[in-house]
């Protein structure tokens, strides 16, 4: 789908139609960063005051989307039809519509215009986030947390938007104008996903949403201002405590404290020069011959993961819920039961010890805690843990190869991936030397060395001497009748 034009010298005549207020700040280039922010004069801290405003009915919020759905008929048809499965999705079809109205690729489609009609021609139509990347591209993400993420974020994609098709296909607007000739596509849902996970704003009132004009502020961890939803129906871009900006310095905000490398890349396309690992999340798998596997998975009701976090004196941490129920058997006093509920429905239950820990399936650590055989149970999953790190580990040390795939990579996408794959070995080589002591002082501990020495199998008669072939034939000889 073709987008429609709306350049940055229209945005004046829009912002004073929508009342959206710039002070003494202005969008430029930013080399290296695209578009941004930039102070168009001296800006004091603590006397600048609001440098943008925005009103509340701009917002691209759930209610937006709904109050929305009350004036377009044909947009009501769809959300009641293939809506309401996520707020995210539901803003994705609103932005959609929207773009839908504004194509020069459907010229004979009518709906009711807002504000977005024409803003969303200004949204980028490139967005570096891994699910736009090409295959030559994507290789690079090899080894790294976000390989399975990327994935299955792209096959999540594909499902909605087949969803999408096939709920809304009885709909006359939606299938003659966009279904039946192929004019939106997975490569638009992507896009669209890609926009709103780029530019959306976590408002304290209105929740994550999308904000226009504010979107147009770059990220900075020492950033200098800070967005507030006031009480007088707007949202202001302020600047923080303390902090003066001069005159041709760029304005910035922070898309997040606390996000990892892998998070920054996956969301936004970029990493933060200064950014370190933080933490990456990892796929843990069942135990191929574990017969309680699918009751443990369908009891944890979550993806079983390994996460594992930087500390800030440079020493990182792991956690592994899942680890601990993978570990732990009917012999150690683990069991499932299907209990009959009192309205005759069943549910599967979990139990420890012979007492009910369904609720407790993440907490499996500090319930074998005062065990005797605590330190045995710790064992096997540091060594579950570790052999799953090390195997990401020597996955991300195998060279990269794209010359398979056609196209180039982009060189810009390539040093991205390069810096994650950098700072993710950094963590990941850490982790694993420290889970490497950690289990080597388990084996030297001396109820871990009397369990194992149990283990070991005690003289049978396979293990006593054997006659030979020449005793053997002899006995064979004897004559005992």
């Amino acid at each position: 789908m073709r987008r429609a034009v709306f350049s940055l010298h229209d945005l004046p005549a829009w912002c004073a139609l929508n009342d959206v207020k710039f002070r003494n700040v202005k969008i430029e280039e930013v080399a290296g960063r695209g578009y941004g922010l930039v102070a168009d004069a001296d800006l004091p801290s603590g006397g600048a005051g609001a440098m943008l405003e925005i009103p509340q009915d701009l917002v691209l919020s759930a209610q937006a989307v709904e109050d929305y759905a009350k004036t377009d008929q044909n947009f009501r048809d769809l959300l009641e039809k293939a809506g309401h499965q996520s707020h995210r999705a539901n803003i994705l079809l609103y932005l959609l519509m929207h773009m839908i109205l504004s194509s020069p690729d459907f010229p004979d489609v009518h709906g009711v215009a807002s504000a977005w009609t024409q803003y969303v021609g200004l949204l980028p139509t490139q967005i570096p986030v891994p699910t736009t990347w090409s295959e030559a591209e994507r290789v690079y993400l090899q080894g790294t947390s976000l390989e399975t993420a990327v994935s299955a974020k792209l096959a999540a994609l594909t499902r909605e938007f087949d969803a999408i098709k096939a709920k809304s296909d009885d709909l006359r607007f939606w299938y003659d104008n966009v279904w039946a000739e192929e004019r939106v596509t997975i490569h638009d849902w992507v896009l669209l996903d890609a926009i709103y996970r780029s530019r959306s704003l976590e408002l304290p009132s209105s929740g994550e949403s999308m904000v226009p004009c504010l979107d147009i502020a770059n990220h900075s961890a020492q950033a200098t201002a800070r967005f507030e939803e006031a009480t007088q129906d707007q949202v202001t871009l302020v600047l923080r405590d303390s902090v003066g900006v001069s005159k041709g310095q760029e304005v910035t905000i922070d898309y997040g404290q606390g996000k990892s490398a892998a998070e920054m890349l996956f969301s936004y396309g970029f990493i933060d020069p200064e950014c370190q690992a933080g933490k990456l999340v990892l796929p843990l798998e069942p135990m191929e011959d574990d017969p309680l596997a699918k009751a443990k998975m369908h009891i944890f009701r979550a993806p079983p993961t390994i996460q594992v976090t930087d500390g800030e004196d440079g020493v990182p941490g792991w956690s592994a819920p899942f680890a601990y129920l993978m570990c732990l058997n009917e012999e150690d006093g683990l069991n499932f039961a299907v209990v009959q509920e009192t309205d005759g429905s069943q549910e599967l239950k979990l139990y420890w010890q012979d007492e009910d820990a369904t609720d407790r399936s993440h907490s499996l650590e500090t319930l074998i805690e005062g065990h005797e055989l605590h330190k045995i149970f710790e064992l096997r999953v540091i060594t579950v843990v570790l052999e799953r790190l090390q195997q990401q580990l020597e996955e991300l040390k195998i060279p990269v190869n794209s010359s398979k795939y056609s196209g180039p990579p982009r060189e810009h996408i390539v040093r991205t991936a390069t810096h994650l794959r950098e700072v993710e070995q950094d963590l990941l080589e850490r982790i694993v030397g420290k889970l490497e002591g950690q289990r080597d002082e388990l084996f030297s501990d001396d109820s871990v060395l009397a369990y194992l020495g149990s283990m070991e199998p005690t003289p049978n008669d396979e293990s006593r001497p054997q006659p030979t072939d020449d005793a053997g034939a002899d006995e064979e000889d004897e004559d005992f009748s």
